[in-house]
Protein backbone atom coordinates (compact mmCIF):
# COMPACT_ATOMS: atom_id res chain seq x y z
CA UNK A 1 0.00 0.00 0.00
CA UNK A 2 1.17 3.72 -0.99
CA UNK A 3 0.02 6.92 0.54
CA UNK A 4 0.36 9.74 -1.30
CA UNK A 5 -0.12 13.16 -0.45
CA UNK A 6 -0.37 14.51 -3.79
CA UNK A 7 0.36 13.70 -7.01
CA UNK A 8 0.62 16.99 -9.41
CA UNK A 9 2.67 18.74 -12.45
CA UNK A 10 4.98 21.56 -12.33
CA UNK A 11 8.72 22.40 -12.57
CA UNK A 12 11.39 21.35 -10.64
CA UNK A 13 12.25 24.61 -8.91
CA UNK A 14 15.66 23.89 -6.87
CA UNK A 15 19.16 21.96 -7.70
CA UNK A 16 20.25 21.15 -11.00
CA UNK A 17 17.11 20.30 -12.72
CA UNK A 18 15.43 24.38 -11.26
CA UNK A 19 13.01 24.90 -14.37
CA UNK A 20 12.46 21.39 -15.87
CA UNK A 21 8.66 20.14 -16.07
CA UNK A 22 8.01 17.39 -13.90
CA UNK A 23 5.45 15.32 -12.35
CA UNK A 24 5.72 15.41 -8.25
CA UNK A 25 4.34 12.27 -6.18
CA UNK A 26 4.57 13.69 -2.59
CA UNK A 27 4.29 10.50 -0.21
CA UNK A 28 2.79 11.26 3.46
CA UNK A 29 5.20 10.29 6.33
CA UNK A 30 8.45 11.66 7.57
CA UNK A 31 10.86 10.19 10.00
CA UNK A 32 12.10 12.89 11.27
CA UNK A 33 8.95 14.68 12.21
CA UNK A 34 5.29 13.60 12.67
CA UNK A 35 4.19 16.56 10.63
CA UNK A 36 2.17 18.48 13.86
CA UNK A 37 2.87 21.55 14.39
CA UNK A 38 2.68 20.66 18.37
CA UNK A 39 5.68 18.33 17.49
CA UNK A 40 7.65 20.57 15.59
CA UNK A 41 10.11 22.11 18.28
CA UNK A 42 11.30 18.48 19.06
CA UNK A 43 11.78 17.13 15.98
CA UNK A 44 15.12 16.63 14.69
CA UNK A 45 14.05 18.36 11.80
CA UNK A 46 11.85 21.20 12.73
CA UNK A 47 12.46 23.71 9.86
CA UNK A 48 10.26 21.66 7.32
CA UNK A 49 7.78 23.81 4.94
CA UNK A 50 5.87 21.18 3.83
CA UNK A 51 2.64 19.64 4.59
CA UNK A 52 2.62 15.72 4.01
CA UNK A 53 0.09 15.26 6.49
CA UNK A 54 -2.90 13.17 5.31
CA UNK A 55 -3.98 13.16 1.50
CA UNK A 56 -5.23 15.33 -0.44
CA UNK A 57 -7.99 15.46 -3.64
CA UNK A 58 -4.74 14.25 -5.97
CA UNK A 59 -3.51 11.80 -3.90
CA UNK A 60 -4.74 8.62 -2.40
CA UNK A 61 -4.21 4.70 -1.05
CA UNK A 62 -2.65 2.96 -3.82
CA UNK A 63 -2.77 -0.89 -3.47
CA UNK A 64 -0.53 -1.79 -6.23
CA UNK A 65 2.68 0.21 -7.68
CA UNK A 66 1.01 -0.17 -11.29
CA UNK A 67 -1.78 1.79 -10.24
CA UNK A 68 0.37 4.50 -8.59
CA UNK A 69 2.55 4.57 -11.61
CA UNK A 70 -0.84 5.04 -14.10
CA UNK A 71 -1.86 8.07 -11.73
CA UNK A 72 1.55 9.58 -12.06
CA UNK A 73 1.53 8.93 -16.08
CA UNK A 74 -1.91 11.13 -15.82
CA UNK A 75 -0.80 13.85 -15.06
CA UNK A 76 2.09 14.50 -17.74
CA UNK A 77 1.01 16.50 -20.45
CA UNK A 78 -0.25 13.86 -23.38
CA UNK A 79 1.98 15.89 -26.08
CA UNK A 80 4.65 16.91 -23.75
CA UNK A 81 8.27 14.32 -24.19
CA UNK A 82 10.97 14.14 -21.48
CA UNK A 83 8.69 12.19 -18.93
CA UNK A 84 10.04 13.15 -15.73
CA UNK A 85 8.45 12.14 -12.26
CA UNK A 86 10.39 13.31 -8.68
CA UNK A 87 9.29 11.06 -5.55
CA UNK A 88 9.25 13.41 -2.91
CA UNK A 89 7.66 13.99 1.00
CA UNK A 90 7.86 13.62 3.65
CA UNK A 91 10.30 11.06 3.35
CA UNK A 92 9.79 9.06 0.25
CA UNK A 93 11.69 6.07 0.91
CA UNK A 94 9.29 5.05 3.90
CA UNK A 95 7.46 3.89 0.81
CA UNK A 96 9.61 3.98 -2.41
CA UNK A 97 10.59 0.83 -3.70
CA UNK A 98 11.62 -1.33 -7.03
CA UNK A 99 8.68 -2.63 -7.93
CA UNK A 100 7.22 1.39 -8.30
CA UNK A 101 10.19 2.38 -10.15
CA UNK A 102 10.48 -0.34 -12.74
CA UNK A 103 6.84 0.52 -12.99
CA UNK A 104 7.21 4.16 -13.88
CA UNK A 105 10.14 3.37 -15.79
CA UNK A 106 7.97 1.02 -17.80
CA UNK A 107 5.61 4.26 -19.25
CA UNK A 108 8.65 6.60 -20.04
CA UNK A 109 9.06 8.36 -16.72
CA UNK A 110 13.10 9.45 -15.64
CA UNK A 111 12.95 8.89 -11.83
CA UNK A 112 13.78 11.49 -9.26
CA UNK A 113 14.32 11.44 -5.71
CA UNK A 114 14.54 13.56 -3.03
CA UNK A 115 15.56 12.40 0.39
CA UNK A 116 16.89 13.12 4.12
CA UNK A 117 19.44 10.46 3.05
CA UNK A 118 18.79 8.69 6.27
CA UNK A 119 17.69 5.11 4.65
CA UNK A 120 19.09 2.74 1.81
CA UNK A 121 17.73 3.52 -1.76
CA UNK A 122 16.29 0.96 -3.98
CA UNK A 123 18.01 0.73 -7.33
CA UNK A 124 17.06 2.04 -10.38
CA UNK A 125 16.53 5.53 -9.66
CA UNK A 126 18.57 8.01 -12.44
CA UNK A 127 18.99 11.00 -10.05
CA UNK A 128 19.46 11.12 -6.05
CA UNK A 129 19.28 14.25 -4.28
CA UNK A 130 20.00 14.02 -0.18
CA UNK A 131 19.36 16.23 1.71
CA UNK A 132 21.16 15.89 5.17
CA UNK A 133 19.28 17.36 8.44
CA UNK A 134 21.44 17.48 11.29
CA UNK A 135 20.89 15.28 14.78
CA UNK A 136 19.96 12.64 11.93
CA UNK A 137 22.12 9.63 11.29
CA UNK A 138 23.15 9.75 6.88
CA UNK A 139 22.91 6.52 5.68
CA UNK A 140 22.65 7.70 1.96
CA UNK A 141 26.04 8.55 1.16
CA UNK A 142 26.25 8.50 -2.60
CA UNK A 143 24.16 10.20 -4.98
CA UNK A 144 24.11 12.97 -8.12
CA UNK A 145 23.33 16.01 -5.88
CA UNK A 146 23.65 17.08 -1.83
CA UNK A 147 21.26 20.31 -1.31
CA UNK A 148 22.27 21.63 2.32
CA UNK A 149 19.63 24.25 3.50
CA UNK A 150 21.52 26.21 5.86
CA UNK A 151 22.67 27.16 8.43
CA UNK A 152 21.52 24.44 10.53
CA UNK A 153 22.89 24.44 13.89
CA UNK A 154 26.26 22.47 14.33
CA UNK A 155 26.43 22.52 10.58
CA UNK A 156 29.99 22.72 8.78
CA UNK A 157 28.93 22.25 5.13
CA UNK A 158 32.93 21.12 4.51
CA UNK A 159 32.24 17.83 6.21
CA UNK A 160 30.15 17.05 3.56
CA UNK A 161 32.28 17.54 0.25
CA UNK A 162 34.34 14.05 0.71
CA UNK A 163 31.37 11.93 0.01
CA UNK A 164 30.72 10.94 -3.51
CA UNK A 165 28.40 13.39 -5.06
CA UNK A 166 28.35 15.32 -8.67
CA UNK A 167 27.15 18.65 -7.44
CA UNK A 168 26.90 20.10 -4.01
CA UNK A 169 24.34 22.96 -3.36
CA UNK A 170 23.84 25.32 -0.52
CA UNK A 171 19.76 26.52 0.09
CA UNK A 172 19.36 29.05 1.65
CA UNK A 173 16.65 28.06 5.01
CA UNK A 174 13.32 29.66 4.87
CA UNK A 175 11.29 31.58 7.09
CA UNK A 176 11.55 34.94 8.88
CA UNK A 177 15.25 34.55 8.79
CA UNK A 178 14.89 33.66 4.70
CA UNK A 179 16.90 37.16 3.31
CA UNK A 180 19.81 36.95 6.13
CA UNK A 181 20.07 32.76 5.45
CA UNK A 182 20.58 33.78 1.69
CA UNK A 183 23.26 36.29 2.49
CA UNK A 184 24.93 33.78 4.23
CA UNK A 185 24.82 31.35 1.77
CA UNK A 186 25.74 33.74 -0.96
CA UNK A 187 28.66 34.43 1.17
CA UNK A 188 29.66 31.43 1.60
CA UNK A 189 29.28 30.10 -1.97
CA UNK A 190 32.00 32.78 -3.02
CA UNK A 191 34.13 31.90 -0.57
CA UNK A 192 33.84 27.95 -0.86
CA UNK A 193 33.06 27.48 -5.41
CA UNK A 194 33.05 23.55 -4.57
CA UNK A 195 29.35 24.82 -3.57
CA UNK A 196 26.10 26.01 -5.40
CA UNK A 197 23.39 28.10 -4.35
CA UNK A 198 20.15 26.63 -4.74
CA UNK A 199 17.05 29.36 -4.44
CA UNK A 200 13.56 28.25 -4.25
CA UNK A 201 12.11 28.97 -7.15
CA UNK A 202 9.13 27.81 -7.18
CA UNK A 203 7.95 30.20 -4.06
CA UNK A 204 9.55 32.78 -6.32
CA UNK A 205 7.36 32.36 -9.11
CA UNK A 206 4.25 31.21 -6.89
CA UNK A 207 3.93 27.33 -8.18
CA UNK A 208 3.51 24.37 -6.61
Amino acid sequence: MFTVKEIFFSIQGEGAFAGRPAVFCRFTGCNLWSGREQDRVSAICNFCDTDFVGTNQDGGKFSKASELATAIDAKWPSEQPGKYVIFTGGEPLLQLNTELIDAVKALGFEASLETNGTLVAPAGIDWITVSPKMGAELVLKTGHELKLVYPQENCDPSEFLELEFQRFFLQPMDGPLQKENTALVTDYCNANPEWEISIQTQKLISVR
